[in-house]
């Protein structure tokens, strides 16, 4: 008679009963994960999220750079890639012909039209190397590149409203190197809480 061939399977099924371990077969789609005897399955790995900033933002802000107060329309998103989607500073609501300020002492870096919109960027003084850069769009600037300027000088008047934001605003950046940073981080506590000042009715005083 001749003999049936034997599975090329086989010596490692008799290889894998010898040594007592038992490893059931199961058939898996593309993509669930497949467990071997005393290995667990690899997880994915996890989304990678918005980059860490290098350096601690001093709070040398000494003001907002529109009105006192002003209410954020929409807040800093940092991307989750250098190139990937989000809002790379905050916006402020303020009208077209506002003054915008700087909120701290610094240099003029660029004051000038970019994609139509006027900006204006200030390194602020003392703020390390490379120094933080405050940038402000859309402005129309009454500052020069070069100019020296002390906490609360004017750098130009808000321009009408762009379709970054659905009414006018002023767009408000922060940058370390080419790394965006939150803005409001800039502002000391004390300024973040402060609201517009009111007249308060005293009771009981005396007029002279």
């Amino acid at each position: 008679m001749r003999a049936e061939r034997m599975p090329r399977w086989w010596p490692a099924a008799l290889l894998l009963a010898a040594m007592g371990v038992s490893a059931p077969v199961a058939w898996v789609g593309p993509r669930a994960p497949v467990a071997w005897a005393g290995v667990p399955p690899r997880a994915d790995p996890a989304p990678a999220g918005p980059p860490a900033p290098d350096r601690a933002v001093p709070a040398v802000a000494r003001l907002w750079p529109v009105g006192v107060h002003p209410p954020v329309v929409r807040g800093w998103e940092p991307p989750a890639t250098p190139y990937g989607p989000g809002h790379r500073g905050v916006d402020l609501a303020a009208g077209p012909g506002d003054p915008v300020r700087t909120v701290a002492a610094g240099r003029v870096a660029f004051a000038g039209r970019v994609a139509g919109r006027g900006v204006v960027s200030v390194e602020l003084t003392g703020t390390g190397a490379p120094p933080l850069r405050t940038t402000y769009e859309p402005v129309r600037a009454s500052v020069r590149t070069g100019d020296t300027v002390r906490p609360g000088d004017v750098l130009g008047v808000l321009e009408p409203p762009t379709a970054h934001c659905a009414g006018p605003c002023l767009h408000w950046g922060l940058r370390s190197g080419e790394t965006y940073l939150d803005p409001l981080t800039l502002l000391p506590p004390w300024l973040l809480r402060a609201g517009p000042s009111r007249l308060l009715r005293v009771e009981g005083v005396l007029l002279p």
